[in-house]
């Protein structure tokens, strides 16, 4: 969906944010179109940051620099990117379609919905929620496995069911 220069400049826009350099601005309208975004750091291989929205509220390169900031500085699950890890800072970004709720008549009948490889999952059961970015599937290729993960993820039982449990699916386009 973006060519390679406005993937460049999303990965550019992401890395300044996290060096606190000057954004570089741009008015490419596909840009500047409202978009949700997740954006992961890793460092060999690792997880060291990732932070997003699954709601779409500002312009893709606004929402892409302040997820980026967010995930180097303020992911609650590790301590703040260092000067040092700079350089070493790999970035992938993950530009969300809108989510669009499932509908299906038990677990059964959800989990062959389900598109292993393609969906991202948002699972909601009151004040209980949880997602899961498609690239997830390349650690939990098992549909099973990859929801009952899930519903841990959203501080449930891998067991758990209900007939008012909510879930949404969407895609993602990746940069990197």
């Amino acid at each position: 969906m973006y060519s390679t220069e406005q993937k460049k400049t999303l990965l550019r826009i992401a890395r300044c944010a996290i060096e606190r350099a000057k954004i570089p601005e741009t008015s490419e309208p596909e840009l500047m179109e409202h978009r949700a975004t997740f954006v992961t750091l890793e460092i060999g291989g690792q997880l060291r940051g990732c932070i997003g929205m699954l709601e779409a509220f500002r312009p893709l390169a606004e929402d892409v620099a302040e997820n980026a900031f967010a995930a180097a500085f303020h992911d609650p699950r590790f301590p703040p990117v260092s000067p040092a890890e700079l350089d070493e800072l790999y970035i992938s970004i993950s530009v969300l379609s809108p989510p669009e709720e499932m509908v299906f008549s038990s677990e059964k009948d959800l989990l062959e919905q389900i598109r292993p490889g393609i969906d991202g999952l948002i699972l909601q059961e009151g004040f209980h929620k949880g997602t899961f970015l498609p690239s997830v599937w390349e650690q939990l290729p098992e549909t099973e496995v990859f929801f009952g993960q899930l519903k841990l993820k959203a501080g449930l039982s891998p067991s758990y069911w209900s007939d008012s449990l909510r879930v949404f699916r969407y895609t993602a386009e990746y940069i990197q």
